[in-house]
């Protein structure tokens, strides 16, 4: 395999990027020569969770290596590097500042798995810095963000991989097949719940010191400066705008990508409806919202989606799922099966198509990292490139900013970038960076 792709950006070309982008950037130019073998070697951003699960999904695989970890805990880096060298006999090096970590020449290519905050930068940065990402979903937590990163992507020529890991699993690929080859008919509507304990927020806590070994001004980056509070931290962060957008954001991305391959629509949702409230009485501290209801208008069907925090029931017995409804059957899905329920043919006295049901109780995680270093290899698209990711995180964003500024409908120009009917609403497309970061321009 020859990696020939792994000059940064030329000089010549620098002074496209916004001076803000490069006030922050590492001094030198990163130039990163072709890998001497068949191994893609692989640096992680944000070690925790997530991220830790995608490497060890890519490192299952006997041509991806480990070369760098990054993390602002040194205790999860200490352990996460320890595990590495214990399970893959590896010797990653080490980072608490990802810019340092994206200087080193061996890395072909990044994971990040970071708060949602963070996506954008690091994102831009790697490629500039001519490395490929994988990133996990949303894909930003921002409109403006997201449009960003796409930029980026393009300009830069980098392979980018979304992690909404749903697009590489069997079951709802075999889902979208039946749907696409007319087995349930004309396609009238989906329906879409997530349902999870977890949404209601956490137990409260008071304000206190930061962790030793925690970089808690790199974690904020650039999120507005907050006392620390565990509450804001590791993996409840994502209760609170400024780093996430709640239940809405973590599965309503994963579970509405669904909704939109099944027409394989690339838009964003160019009218958006939604209810939202804190309706649990549960004593947790949240500023995102724990139930919402939300219509997405299509052309020539309609996309529901319901989320009731604090609750793990559902239709049809799933706390998490999709209804695909059609005039010849219903299929439910969720990862790990699907069912196909025929409508009754009342002349033929029949079911209208076969009945079906499979099980396979398998993530799709290591299908969608095969798929990754697959296309860094060929340099064709991904199974979930960010044109996708960026349309998907529009539906999930879109609802919370109706939530947030009390609109019950917002319209949105995707040529303009901006809503048409709402001021308030507009105030919330892009955020406000802390100095010394800078939102990126390409």
């Amino acid at each position: 395999m020859k990696l020939n792709r792994r000059n940064f950006i030329q000089k010549t070309s620098a002074s496209v990027v916004g001076a803000g982008v490069f006030s922050i950037l590492p001094s030198e130019i990163w130039n990163s020569a072709a890998a001497p073998s068949d191994k893609i070697r692989l640096g992680l951003i944000g070690c925790k969770n997530q991220g830790f699960w995608d490497l060890k999904c890519h490192l299952e695989n006997n041509d991806a290596v480990c070369v760098a970890l990054c993390d602002v805990d040194s205790k999860v880096l200490n352990d996460r590097a320890a595990e590495i060298k214990k399970t893959y006999n590896q010797n990653p090096q080490l980072y608490k500042d990802f810019r340092k970590m994206l200087e080193q020449k061996e890395i072909d290519a990044v994971i990040i798995g970071t708060p949602d905050h963070w996506h954008c930068l690091q994102l831009v940065y790697a490629c500039q810095a001519g490395k490929d990402v994988y990133v996990e979903k949303p894909m930003a937590n921002s409109i403006a963000e997201c449009n960003i990163m796409v930029k980026a992507a393009n300009y830069y020529k980098r392979i980018v991989q979304v992690g909404q890991q749903q697009r590489s699993g069997f079951v709802f690929q075999e889902s979208m097949r039946m749907i696409k080859d007319g087995t349930i008919g004309k396609l009238r509507k989906v329906n879409v719940w997530g349902n999870f304990n977890y949404g209601t927020g956490s137990v409260p806590v008071a304000d206190g010191p930061v962790p030793e070994g925690v970089d808690y001004d790199m974690w904020l980056g650039p999120a507005p400066l907050r006392p620390f509070n565990m509450n804001r931290f590791h993996g409840s962060w994502r209760h609170y705008w400024d780093y996430g957008g709640g239940l809405m954001s973590d599965w309503g991305v994963h579970l509405l990508d669904m909704a939109l391959w099944a027409k394989d629509l690339a838009e964003a949702p160019s009218q958006v409806l939604t209810y939202a409230a804190n309706s649990s009485t549960e004593k947790k501290v949240r500023e995102t919202f724990d139930t919402m209801t939300v219509s997405f208008p299509k052309k020539d069907y309609v996309i529901n989606w319901d989320m009731t925090a604090g609750v793990q029931q559902g239709p049809y017995e799933k706390l998490y799922g999709l209804a695909f409804i059609g005039e010849k059957a219903t299929i439910v899905t969720d990862r790990n099966s699907y069912q196909v329920f025929p409508e009754w043919d009342d002349e033929k006295k029949a079911g209208k198509t076969g009945a079906k049901t499979f099980k396979e109780g398998k993530e799709s995680h290591p299908q969608h990292a095969r798929n990754f270093l697959d296309s860094i290899k060929s340099r064709k698209a991904p199974a979930c490139p960010p044109e996708l990711g960026r349309v998907a995180a529009f539906h999930a964003h879109i609802p919370n900013i109706c939530a947030r500024t009390g609109e019950p409908v917002l319209i949105w120009d995707d040529v303009n970038g901006r809503f048409t009917n709402s001021e308030k609403a507009n105030a919330l497309i892009k955020p406000e960076y802390r100095a010394p970061w800078s939102f990126p321009k390409i």
